[in-house]
């Protein structure tokens, strides 16, 4: 008798899930029931089909598969394949899923599952192995070094490295994406792969391995790195997918299914899967700076990950991948790609540069990827488009004794690339080896099978998918109540805000104004936890003496970790954000900056809120904000948020106590090691020895004006004398002076009576702060070397986002940075730039770029058309702004707040509205921001086709090849070259006028398509030859003498005006063309080769 669907599907019980049939379940029911012997057969066949083309090549010790099965399988590769195998244990898995209709399966069901449950362990226990000889994960958890991957290659029969570390791209963070989501989707159906603690933290530790895809460049999918296989690696929108896919799938999992323990549970960051959210959504539809799309995004974005379910990005990155790289036999993995091409060089590893052009138009394509789309559409309900493909994939087979075998590729012929190339898709293409003469492709045959069971209505999506990752979260069911769980966010999401007061005094203070807080007292036996507890008590997950891995990192947790009630050890415990910690960093002196932060915060979670159970924020309000000067700006955020709003957020205030019932609980069972919670430090409640209403009455100190102290004066006094005179001291400035030079004579731990210099720096800062002395402040904190927090992950989300930031003071010598690094690193940057020419920026910049990496993932559009930050250049834009302003001139003496809004004041301003008012410091402004117009990159790679002498300016030449060769027009890394040419200016406004002629030139050649530049363009000739028709025309009107004509005046004079630079320009390059330098005719110089 056929057994209905759903009835053996999970072992794992879910809760809000309707198990109820759909139409389409009972007709497909009732088509089997009629059809009982037919159904059989079919599963039969693919059962032999399975075992012949599949199963017969793999390991007998582990379960491991080989990328390719030859004939032979005793002479197939002794090479396992970590993503191959997972695909044919999905494959396995999922023909054992289909068994499950039937009663009398003749135990295939179960010999199939457990084939799959061999192959996963197998990969299990190859990972353990390489990480109990050389620690791999552990290491790679704190440094994202590609040197300690995990391997991706193992040996199929003893489990060891096959390559050493660096022999092979081993860092694909998606492979490890895939195994965990396979993992889960296994265990769901009622598998059990995991039979260990030992396995069980080793796994964890696997989470915390991908937790930083959003920030780790790996060798992708392809295991080559960039598309010029050079052996570097980049950020691959496809690996965030996988693991963003996988961290969602895995989160508040029980490894033991349904029987499983406490300490059985995986637990995940949910701010690290939120950052790879939003990095995945912002790099989509690219796959990286130098891959415009990628083959590898539809499995990332399709099955098995469906990494995104917003319908706009998910089209539109497809539709890109369809329409870039679908040809006749399959789809090309990505554009240039010379894998397998007749024309590739299998001798060499690597590629030379300049070769990748050889490949344009001859890339293999993969057929492989017709199957990936008949899933998509099976998942869709879309059979007609799951016709159509199929129809498309099955000339491209191979046919067998009981089936069809898939080619991996198809490749042009060497007597067929020129044709290939002048009439692209013309040429008949030759079946690779593998999945045809000679073996089996094994992952393509794993997809094959299982799109080809769906399309028969084997197997249904349920079956394929059981914990509905094809669904968007809300319809998803939930595994646990007790664990938290994903869903979408809420169009009436409201905020839960706990007030806590540090003291009684201050509670009743704050009382007076209509603010009812609670103290720690009150709260109990509730706790209060500092962020840094609750890092603490992480560090505990997944920690594995046995197999020498500690647990989680000791990394801060964000908002919205700090917004969930936690349950450790039968205590119940609420953390505030990072934003109310007491940091050493001068900020959060600056009460109207935690007042703007804590609205942003609020506003994060409003909007990136995707858990069950509403989020708690809670406000730990201290004692020494009273004698801030902005404690009325404090108490109007209080105020506002009381009416229950605050910009549009829905905030409902309240007792902690009552609002633990609606929150979102997350219960740390993994702490049962701990007998109590004594080493854990909650916050505590201060006594009420200060007469905080007294306090109230004392004006704040007001920013004092002090007459500085010229550091000469004491430079030849000797430390004696210099001690006697901090004694004296009654100034900021004079004490800092003072301070200063001895830390250079005596250093940080010379002490003077009591204190130490580092001591006393530490209370001048406090004293200057209190003052609102920002420019004393900044230097104390730039002589102790002070980092702020997030700095590494701020600049992270610009480097992500497809731009670079650079270090350094404006004019001198910068540190570009390309790629995340540790904050050690960034700090010695940073300060070692700054330290020969203004200590004081090193903190500046600090400030500026923690206000970028907020601004940049909140407000995008600020910063269009500006592709590389220049931090010290951005201070010199913020100083012209300044000058222009009323109020003071110091940029440095400014607080941190109006540093913050002058900055978005400046990347907001109307530059169309300036250029008519100012025309220099337009140009000024632009040029320090390094804006450049829309599509300029692309404008400059048309001049470049035209101009087979490179482009040049500054002395820095751009050539044309192998700039052609090795990149395409839309290429990030096109993009990233340009700005590295214009950055060898050193003149803002230049830069700028450069820019204009860039598009000038541009915009002639467009008119006239039939020029060409044979010589290199000479960006600084063209310039010179405009500014000296300018001095002609002036002192020809006798406006001014030439001599006294400038080119500060030609850059200071309107564009689009008549006799305005853009006229010069125009006419400087048509007196080019009169003079020759240009050919009016095609040239064999001209044409690419």
């Amino acid at each position: 008798m056929l057994k209905t669907p759903y009835i053996k599907m999970s072992l794992y019980k879910m809760e809000n899930c309707d198990d109820r049939l759909t139409p389409r379940d009972i007709a497909m029911a009732g088509i089997k029931r009629e059809n009982y012997e037919a159904t059989v057969k079919k599963l039969d066949t693919y059962y032999f089909r399975l075992k012949s083309e599949i199963s017969r090549y793999q390991s007998l010790s582990l379960g491991l598969y080989p990328e390719c099965g030859t004939p032979d399988p005793y002479k197939a590769s002794n090479h396992g394949h970590v993503r191959d195998s997972i695909y044919c244990a999905a494959a396995t898995w999922c023909l054992s899923q289909a068994y499950r209709h039937i009663d009398d399966d003749q135990g295939r069901c179960q010999e199939l599952a457990h084939n799959a449950i061999k192959t996963m362990r197998g990969v299990l226990y190859c990972w353990m192995h390489q990480n109990t000889i050389t620690q791999n994960i552990e290491k790679f958890k704190h440094d994202q070094n590609p040197i300690n991957a995990l391997h991706s290659v193992f040996d199929i029969v003893t489990g060891d490295p096959v390559f050493k570390k660096d022999e092979s791209g081993h860092l694909q963070l998606d492979v490890v994406g895939l195994y965990l989501i396979f993992l889960v989707q296994m265990i769901t159906s009622g598998l059990q792969v995991i039979f260990s603690s030992d396995e069980v933290n080793f796994v964890q530790n696997l989470v915390f391995y991908v937790e930083r895809a959003y920030r780790t460049p790996d060798y992708g999918m392809w295991k080559r790195g960039t598309k010029y296989n050079n052996g570097s690696t980049e950020i691959h929108a496809s690996s965030i997918g996988f693991c963003k896919a996988a961290l969602e799938s895995i989160s508040g999992v029980n490894l033991f299914g349904e029987y499983g323990a406490s300490w059985s549970v995986i637990y995940i960051d949910i701010d690290a899967h939120n950052r790879n959210r939003t990095i995945f959504e912002t790099i989509l539809p690219r796959e990286s700076n130098s891959k415009n799309t990628d083959a590898s995004l539809l499995p990332a974005i399709s099955w098995p990950a469906f990494g995104i379910h917003e319908t706009y990005l998910r089209e539109r990155a497809i539709s890109k991948v369809l329409r870039k790289l679908s040809g006749n036999y399959g789809l090309k993995r990505y554009l240039r790609d010379g894998y397998k091409t007749v024309l590739e060089d299998e001798s060499r590893k690597h590629y030379v540069p300049a070769e990748i052009k050889n490949f344009d138009g001859i890339e293999c394509e993969w057929p492989m990827f017709y199957a990936y789309l008949m899933i998509e559409y099976e998942f869709k309900g879309n059979k007609a488009l799951v016709e159509e493909y199929y129809q498309r994939l099955k000339p491209l087979l191979k046919q067998t004794g009981y089936g069809y075998l898939i080619p991996k590729y198809y490749y042009v012929p060497k007597e067929n690339i020129e044709n290939e190339i002048k009439n692209p898709g013309s040429t008949e293409k030759i079946p690779s080896p593998e999945g045809s003469s000679d073996g089996v492709f094994l992952w393509g045959q794993s997809v094959l099978l299982i799109a080809e069971m769906l399309r028969e209505d084997l197997i249904h999506i349920n079956e394929l998918d059981p914990i509905r990752r094809y669904l968007p979260a809300p319809e998803r069911p939930r595994f646990s109540s007790r664990y938290s769980a994903f869903q979408g966010t809420p169009d009436d999401l409201v905020i839960q805000m706990v007030l806590i007061s540090e003291s009684a005094e201050l509670q009743k203070l704050l009382g007076t104004y209509g603010i009812e807080t609670q103290t720690p007292r009150q709260v109990e036996p509730i706790q209060i936890w500092s962020p840094k507890e609750l890092t603490k008590a992480y560090e505990y997950l997944g920690k594995n003496k046995k197999l020498q891995i500690s647990g989680r990192p000791s990394r801060p947790f964000g908002v919205l970790s700090t917004s969930k009630i936690y349950r450790i050890c039968g205590q119940t415990v609420l953390c505030y954000p990072l934003l109310f910690e007491i940091s050493s960093f001068y900020l959060a002196q600056d009460l109207s900056l935690v007042v703007d932060n804590c609205k942003n915060d609020l506003a994060f979670v409003a909007k990136c809120w995707k858990l069950y159970g509403r989020p708690t924020f809670c406000m730990v309000i201290r004692q020494d904000i009273v004698q801030n000067g902005d404690f009325n700006c404090f108490l109007d955020l209080l105020s506002e948020l009381k009416r229950g709003g605050c910009s549009g957020l829905r905030v409902r205030f309240g007792r902690l106590q009552a609002m633990i019932s609606s929150a979102c609980i997350e219960h740390l069972d993994f702490l049962h090691v701990l007998d109590d919670l004594e080493i854990f430090q909650p916050f505590q409640e201060k006594p009420s020895s200060l007469n905080i209403s007294n306090m109230l009455a004392i004006p704040p100190p007001a920013h004092v004006e002090e007459e500085e102290a010229d550091i000469k004066d004491y430079k030849n006094i000797s430390t004696p004398e210099l001690a006697k005179m901090l004694r004296y001291s009654e100034t900021t400035s004079r004490t800092l002076k003072i301070l200063n030079i001895l830390l250079n004579k005596e250093g940080m731990d010379y002490r003077i009576e009591e204190y130490t210099i580092k001591e006393r720096l530490e209370r001048t800062l406090l004293i200057a702060g209190n003052k609102r002395q920002w420019a004393h402040v900044r230097l104390c904190a730039a002589l102790l070397g002070k980092v702020v927090d997030s700095l590494a992950p701020s600049i992270t989300s610009v480097l992500v986002r497809g731009k670079q930031i650079t270090v350094g003071v404006f004019g001198q010598k910068e540190h570009i940075l390309d790629k995340p690094i540790p904050p050690g690193e960034i700090k010695e940057m940073i300060f070692s730039s700054c330290k020969e020419f203004n200590i004081s920026e090193s903190v500046l910049q600090q400030e500026i770029i923690i206000n970028i990496g907020k601004l940049i993932s909140t407000s995008p559009q600020f910063f269009e058309g500006i592709l590389r930050i220049r931090i010290g250049w951005f201070i010199y834009a913020m100083k012209l702004e300044l000058s222009g302003q009323p109020g003071p001139k110091d940029l440095f003496s400014l607080s941190p707040q109006q540093i913050k809004q002058l900055l978005q004041r400046l990347l907001q301003r109307d530059m169309a509205q300036l250029d008519k008012s100012n025309p220099l410091m337009r140009r000024q402004i632009d040029g320090a921001l390094n804006r450049v117009p829309k599509n300029f990159y692309d404008q400059v790679w048309k001049i470049l086709e035209k101009t087979p002498g490179g482009v040049k300016v500054v002395g820095y030449l751009l050539p044309q090849q192998p700039t052609l060769s090795d990149m395409t027009m839309y290429e990030m890394n096109f993009s990233l070259l340009v700005e590295k040419m214009l950055s060898e200016i050193v003149d803002p406004a230049y830069r700028q006028i450069v820019v204009e002629s860039f598009m000038v030139v541009a915009t002639i050649l467009d008119r006239n398509p039939e020029l060409c530049f044979p010589q290199a363009v000479n960006m600084d000739k063209i310039l010179e030859n405009a500014f000296s028709q300018f001095q002609q025309d002036l002192s020809r009107d006798g406006q001014v003498e030439k001599e006294k004509i400038t080119l500060h005046m030609f850059v200071s004079t309107q564009s689009n005006v008549k006799q305005g630079t853009i006229s010069y320009i125009t006419k400087s390059v048509v007196k080019q063309v009169l003079e020759g330098d240009l050919k009016t005719t095609p040239n064999e110089m001209c044409l690419l080769s």
